[in-house]
């Protein structure tokens, strides 16, 4: 199957795999023109498989008084750091910590153009040298059967105070220069006592500004906060999610259950006449929050206050529990990250907005565009203002 844009497709219907590299935004919003701000990108809106445009702007009036969104509070790390094996350059992706204080970390090379190329991992007991005199030793694959990742011992010095002196945020080669680590943290990160973080931000939240936010609230829309700590892309091998750490506190999951239990209740009256907008829809920002407020969720879908490791992978089998819709940024879906976009929203709904973001020339990755997945059944009768995009 070939879209109209030209572009394969996935087979029995799903999204396209691969994106024009003219689509692929490589500044930040902000720096695009004079005057331009984070929240200076498009944003597509699917409900079932209608599809509408908007600048993501008009969020407010996109979403209702009740409604929650779901956002990741783990802030980026300056994750990537120059190296050497022998004499040979290298570069480490430092990925995942470990409970045993081993890291998860990827190995690449250098490409020249200040990004980097993938390269094969291993073998064990392969030493990397670091800045500071650290000095990792590669002792296992992170998975079995994959050589991507490692598990590595960490001798000479602490990461966190290595990422801080020698690190810079991970970049990849459709992006035109580096950028400060500033640029890569969402209004939402907050920074870790014992300096964890994501090795690549929850970019899905990147558009939002402190204006927007309270614009939100003022609204009456409500934030629970979680947190996951992501680790490095499977852009190159289509490998499923690894563990990442997680964190749901106790007030997040109260606001989450509140906020089903309101929609319930305002669906209720809906059917016997007493309203017409049904608010408390649980919207995760990214699909990090998917996997946090899942992994916190019961079979019924109650959710507790739940922290640590979480292997979970949301499939269309699987389903979700808890949200009702999602925020996400435009990527090349590797096939876990698009089965989650389906568990939420459905194949047909997912695919028609791929091709809608093609069609409509959206930017993607990090510094893109956003789609917005709303439930079907109950479209918003209010206005937005402003220009569409």
């Amino acid at each position: 199957m070939t879209s109209a844009t030209g572009v394969p497709a996935r087979e029995r219907g799903r999204a396209p795999v691969r994106v024009p590299q003219e689509l692929s935004a490589r500044v930040p919003a902000e720096q695009r023109g004079p005057g331009r701000g984070r929240d200076d990108v498009r944003l597509l809106v699917s409900r079932g498989t209608e599809v509408a445009h908007h600048a993501f702007r008009e969020l407010p009036c996109l979403l209702r008084a009740g409604d929650l969104l779901v956002v990741n509070t783990s802030p980026t790390l300056a994750a990537a750091v120059d190296g050497r094996i022998g004499h040979a350059r290298v570069v480490v992706h430092f990925s995942t910590r470990g409970d045993d204080g081993r890291w998860a970390v990827e190995l690449r090379d250098p490409d020249g153009r200040g990004t980097t190329r993938a390269r094969a991992g291993g073998p064990a007991g392969m030493e990397v040298g670091l800045p500071g005199g650290v000095r990792l030793v590669l002792e296992e694959p992170l998975s079995p059967g994959s050589g991507r990742l490692w598990w590595a011992g960490v001798s000479g010095g602490a990461v966190p105070e290595l990422l801080r002196e020698h690190g810079r945020p991970i970049r990849y080669s459709y992006t035109e220069r580096d950028q400060p680590l500033s640029v890569y943290q969402t209004v939402f990160a907050l920074p870790s006592a014992d300096g964890a973080g994501s090795a690549e931000m929850p970019s899905a939240a990147r558009p939002f500004t402190a204006g927007l936010v309270a614009e939100l609230v003022s609204r009456g829309v409500q934030f629970a906060p979680v947190t996951l700590h992501t680790g490095v892309a499977s852009a190159e091998a289509h490998e499923p999610p690894y563990p990442e750490r997680f964190a749901v506190s106790e007030a997040s999951a109260r606001l989450i259950n509140a906020a089903r239990a309101d929609r319930r209740g305002r669906a209720a009256l809906a059917r016997k006449g007493g309203g017409r907008r049904v608010g408390g829809r649980v919207i995760a920002v990214g699909t990090t929050a998917v996997r946090a407020v899942e992994s916190a969720a019961d079979a019924d879908g109650v959710v507790r206050a739940r922290e640590g490791w979480t292997d979970l992978v949301v499939t269309p089998e699987r389903g979700v529990r808890v949200v009702d819709g999602l925020l996400t940024g435009l990527h090349e879906p590797e096939a876990s990250h698009l089965l989650m976009l389906e568990a939420v929203a459905g194949r047909a709904a997912i695919g028609r907005g791929y091709d809608e973001a093609l069609r409509g020339h959206y930017l993607w990755h990090e510094f893109g565009d956003v789609h917005l997945v709303l439930p079907e059944e109950s479209p918003h009768v209010g206005r937005c203002f402003g220009n569409r995009a």
